[in-house]
């Protein structure tokens, strides 16, 4: 049986099935391992992990422990409950801003890489330059949130450092906004999102790009980046002190055991704990070459486990009512036996979004694709149901086909 178990309950003869902690480095290269003495749970201490996953069918067990169907259980239920409250609504029909918003995310993503050229160069970051862009995502977010948001899905391995950061962008306005955050404040917000990877430019591309494991030297030259960032913008005139705040801050942690300067709680700028949110949700859904990217429901469930000890908690339950109980991308099984990809939130109902359908699961076969907005009456779509989220390996489906669907 798995169990879920807390850090202090760790003992030698215990096997570890799972680390549990998808977005951060931990000095272990495997994560299943039979613990063999008191100086592993103290490396797992200190890697700042708070609980684990054990296998009490290989190892000792802890009776009073959750088993992981009931931690799964538990969040779930905890995640149901948050779409009891509304999010803003819609200006724009989302057919007539899917293209205006890939011509923005192109701009902003060749924006990142000159961003990125000039600072290896010796330049200084031109505000002026990224200053219309930030608006013009604004804008789209303001039209129809679901566009952009939509597009943050579909990502590109080889372009992974530029479009996270353009995604990065798009989350951080939508946040902002759905937090009904005043205009100025969701700019400067959405300029630190574009520009909080910065200092990741003088990182050497075979350490950002590697496929493996990185050394313990590697890890500290990516855990410069926040710093290096920051020093960087500093010598940009007029930068603001959000931005700044972001692109320092972003990898600090709830609990304290974040960097660069383990600040906890609210030493953390509020901006720059909803940013810390938004980077890690866009991290963990993203394929890399070290590991498999989740499913966007599947991540936000994952980090509202973690949220108590990693995030700010009324802050991460406000984040997943901002992009959806099922965000845009999931995919999802209905009651009628298809599966479908997530399109659109319903503001009002967040239960019940507009949907893609494409699978027949009872003939095995796609089926000609139709949209449902399961929030309308009977004949409409409102007479189907969500079931839960899927994975397409699950149902042996090409995720890239299913993407496209979204």
């Amino acid at each position: 049986m798995l169990k879920t178990v807390d850090v202090g309950q760790l003992r030698p003869g215990m096997f570890i099935h799972d680390l549990d902690c998808g977005w951060m480095a931990h000095p272990f290269v495997r994560s299943r391992f039979l613990l063999a003495a008191d100086d592993e749970i103290d490396r797992i201490r200190g890697a700042g992990l708070s609980k684990v996953v054990i296998d009490c069918a290989r190892g000792l067990d802890v009776e009073d422990a959750p088993n992981v169907e009931e931690v799964r259980a538990a969040t779930e239920a905890g995640i149901v409950a948050l779409a009891a409250a509304p999010v803003a609504g819609m200006r724009t029909a989302l057919d007539e801003e899917v293209e205006r918003a890939a011509a923005i995310r192109r701009q902003a993503t060749g924006l990142v890489k000159s961003v990125m050229r000039d600072v290896r160069l010796g330049k200084a970051v031109e505000l002026d330059k990224v200053a219309p862009v930030v608006e013009s995502v604004t804008a789209s977010i303001l039209r129809n949130a679901a566009a952009l948001v939509g597009l943050s899905v579909i990502k590109d391995k080889d372009d992974y450092t530029f479009l996270h950061s353009v995604s990065v962008c798009t989350l951080l306005v939508a946040f902002c906004r759905s937090r009904n955050l005043d205009a100025q404040t969701i700019r400067q917000a959405g300029i630190g999102g574009l520009l909080h990877d910065t200092g990741k430019a003088l990182i050497p591309d075979a350490i950002l790009n590697k496929p493996g494991r990185l050394s313990e030297e590697e890890f500290a030259i990516v855990r410069r980046h926040p710093r290096d960032g920051y020093d960087l913008l500093r010598r940009s005139p007029g930068i603001g002190a959000i931005p700044l705040d972001i692109t320092l801050h972003h990898h600090e942690r709830h609990d304290g055991g974040g960097y660069p300067e383990r600040l906890a709680g609210g030493a953390i700028g509020e901006l720059a704990r909803m940013a810390a949110i938004v980077d890690v949700y866009d991290a963990i859904t993203a394929d890399r070459c070290y590991h498999k990217g989740l499913a966007p429901a599947q991540a936000l469930r994952k980090m509202y486990e973690w949220s108590m000890q990693h995030f700010d908690p009324v802050l991460m339950q406000e984040f997943i009512r901002c992009v959806g109980i099922y965000p845009v991308g999931t995919l999802v099984l209905l009651e009628s036996d298809r599966l479908a990809v997530v399109i659109e939130p319903n503001d009002s109902l967040l239960l019940r979004p507009k949907v893609r359908v494409f699978y027949d699961v009872r003939r095995r076969a796609y089926c000609t694709p139709a949209t449902l907005d399961l929030a309308r009456p009977d004949g409409h779509g409102g007479a189907d149901r969500i079931v839960r989220h899927e994975s397409a390996e699950t149902w042996g489906l090409d995720p890239a086909r299913c993407t496209a669907h979204a």
